[in-house]
């Protein structure tokens, strides 16, 4: 009798699972690959949320009226004010140089892959949105946030270490890949120079080891600091230099990275739980970094060590965006901040807005350290991750972590 009602039970899962894909392929579109689903999000990716007068990508949508996507913006007058505080959080341009850092680590993958000639083109409009915030405010190696694309100029004048981790990341993943030209090479180590110098003049004890503002004034949040810091944000600082010796071969810039080094790597050891998924990214891309030029093997194997910690907290947190993906509306558009919330925490976009991102960086994280070893659950859910979107109605800028993610694994032999 057991037996029996296990087969019955078998039976009826199956024609369970069977109407279920019935009716999948009845729907008006039919079930999408994820290397489908990823040309729809390289198209939106370009289409909606990119500005090709200044050249950066933007943090989510408001309409999916043609032309009226990104209509919440800031304007001039209200980043002068420094409208609605002098990160512009919430505002849809806090995040530009995070996202640009994303953008060209999936087009180096991404190229890798398919030898697709036209992605020259593309990555060097992302290097050319990150040298506008690196020049057009006339602060060296400040890095702004993003642009304003009303007078191609105004900025917020508060940066974070956030920004420069992924800006210096994606700069250095440019840099070794057969796209850059010599005469990109050259500007990277530039903007590379001039970041590390502004880190050696402001990031001092005199200064709470604070990189500051654009207008020289101290970062009274915190998010500047650049050491003495947590352990997640502690190979920020020699990460920095690594990349800038990396790029010009300048003594005095190895020197400071020797000098942070080791400290940065016993600090990475110590990382709180509660620390958020785009954190641990940002510590995955930075002990990267340095573990791909470092030369000590017994650093080598503590940063290794510290990334496989890092990477089983992402396969939780994986697991924990699948989870709550079913719950969300993922199709929602974000309202404009000045009579909304925006991408405010209080609000019932951010968690639609953030479970597509964190879903992208929790693999993301893991592929950078685990590669092909990444497992086959985890490719499991970044394939539902991808494919149950519907990238006609999707504004979160979470589909850029999505791609560099799939493109890592392409990249690592899998998920083809």
């Amino acid at each position: 009798m057991v037996k029996l009602n296990r087969v019955m039970l078998t039976v009826c899962l199956l024609a369970w699972a069977g109407r279920g894909l019935d009716a999948a392929a009845t729907k008006d579109s039919p079930v999408k690959s994820p290397a489908v689903c990823m040309g729809q999000a390289w198209d939106v990716s370009w289409k909606r949320f990119y500005l090709p007068q200044t050249k950066l990508f933007y943090d989510y949508l408001s309409s999916y009226e043609p032309g009226r996507e990104l209509a919440h913006l800031p304007t001039a007058r209200e980043i002068a004010r420094q409208y609605p505080n002098e990160c512009g959080y919430g505002t849809g341009m806090e995040d530009g140089m995070i996202s640009a850092g994303v953008m060209l680590s999936l087009i180096v993958d991404r190229y890798a892959v398919t030898n697709d000639q036209t992605l020259g083109d593309r990555a060097e409009s992302v290097f050319q949105g990150i040298q506008l915030c690196a020049t057009v405010h006339g602060v060296p190696g400040f890095v702004a946030r993003g642009v304003c694309p009303e007078d191609l100029q105004s900025i917020y004048p508060n940066s974070s270490r956030d920004q420069y981790t992924h800006a210096v990341h994606g700069l250095w993943l440019y840099l070794h890949s057969p796209l850059c030209g010599s005469t990109t090479k050259l500007a990277i180590g530039e903007i590379l120079s001039a970041i590390a110098d502004r880190m050696t003049r402001n990031v001092t004890p005199e200064n709470d080891y604070d990189s500051l503002r654009a207008d020289g004034t101290p970062d009274t949040r915190g998010i500047s600091r650049m050491w003495n810091v947590k352990g997640h944000e502690a190979a920020r600082l020699p990460m920095i230099y690594a990349a800038a010796w990396d790029a010009t071969g300048k003594q005095e810039y190895f020197d400071l990275y020797r000098k942070y080094l080791a400290p940065a790597v016993q600090q990475s050891f110590v990382v709180e739980e509660w620390q958020p998924t785009y954190a641990l990214l940002q510590m995955q891309i930075s002990l990267e970094l340095l573990k791909s030029l470092e030369q000590d093997p017994a650093l080598q194997r503590q940063m290794s060590e510290v990334m496989a910690v890092v990477s089983q907290r992402c396969a939780a947190r994986a697991l924990r965006a699948d989870q709550a993906a079913s719950k969300l509306d993922l199709t929602m558009t974000g309202s404009d901040w000045r009579s909304g919330e925006g991408l405010g925490s209080k609000g019932p976009y951010r968690p639609v807005w953030y479970n597509i991102r964190e879903s992208g960086e929790a693999a993301l994280s893991q592929l950078v350290d685990q590669g092909a070893a990444f497992p086959a659950e985890q490719q499991a859910m970044l394939t539902r991750a991808i494919t149950r979107l519907d990238y006609d109605q999707v504004s979160s800028c979470g589909i850029f972590y999505l791609q560099a993610a799939y493109w890592k694994a392409r990249r690592c032999g899998l998920m083809k």
